[in-house]
């Protein structure tokens, strides 16, 4: 289970681009609440969360996500439920830690940053990375190390998500599709036993073959190219 933590404040692009990328990819996700069942994002957007904070148990294989937004951040930080399960993830080697914008300077607050761990977070915040011994990537828009996963802002929810995604279904049977048209690229992760019900979806929408180009990687695996 992927549990995402809403705080009041918390970044809305970083939270639910990631739910919703993640529950496209068929992985359980839980939008977990601190301080009630509502809870109001940065940008007066409200979500109703499925669990509280208080009922998480964390279990090997779990992912605990923590969005930016600078409000989000201090709410998870001013929550003792909250910061143990964020430290029980942090020191737990079976468990994801993913951690979004502002969010990573909370861990090197913590003191949660492993010595010399390469992270990058929101653009100017670095300098508490360093001074917590981490190791800043700031030209990277996702630095995956180990079990940690970090990410810099808004702009890079889209990265950061299809890295969680990908970590999490390595080794079950799924691929990666990219694909290129007159619309740009996109990308989507597809099981395999979905893999053509998603072409007819997307045929459907677009028309047959506009979806042109597309390649197909496995999950830890080899590519393969081929068309829609």
């Amino acid at each position: 289970m992927v549990y995402i933590l809403l705080g009041e404040g918390f970044e809305e692009a970083e939270a639910l681009v990631t739910a919703d990328v993640l529950r496209r990819a068929e992985v359980p996700v839980s939008l977990t609440g601190i301080g009630g069942d509502f809870v109001a994002g940065s940008h007066g957007i409200t979500v109703k969360t499925d669990v509280t904070v208080e009922s998480v148990s964390l279990s090997g294989g779990d992912m605990v996500v923590l969005p930016g937004g600078l409000g989000g951040v201090a709410s998870m930080e001013g929550s003792g439920p909250a910061m143990a399960l964020i430290r029980q993830a942090a020191e737990n080697p079976e468990i994801w830690l993913a951690a979004i914008c502002a969010a990573p300077t909370l861990l090197a607050r913590a003191g949660l940053l492993p010595q010399g761990v390469p992270c990058v977070c929101y653009p100017g915040m670095e300098g508490e990375l360093e001074q917590a011994g981490a190791r800043p990537q700031m030209d990277k828009a996702v630095v995956v190390h180990n079990k940690l996963i970090t990410s810099q802002a808004p702009g890079t929810a889209f990265d950061f998500a299809l890295a969680l995604a990908e970590r999490l279904l390595e080794g079950r049977g799924a691929v990666r599709v990219h694909g290129g048209g007159f619309a740009g690229t996109a990308q989507a992760f597809v099981p395999l036993e979905n893999l053509e019900k998603f072409k007819t979806g997307m045929e459907a929408v677009l028309g047959k073959g506009s979806c042109c180009a597309v390649t197909i990687r496995p999950v830890g695996g080899v590519r393969l190219d081929g068309t829609m």
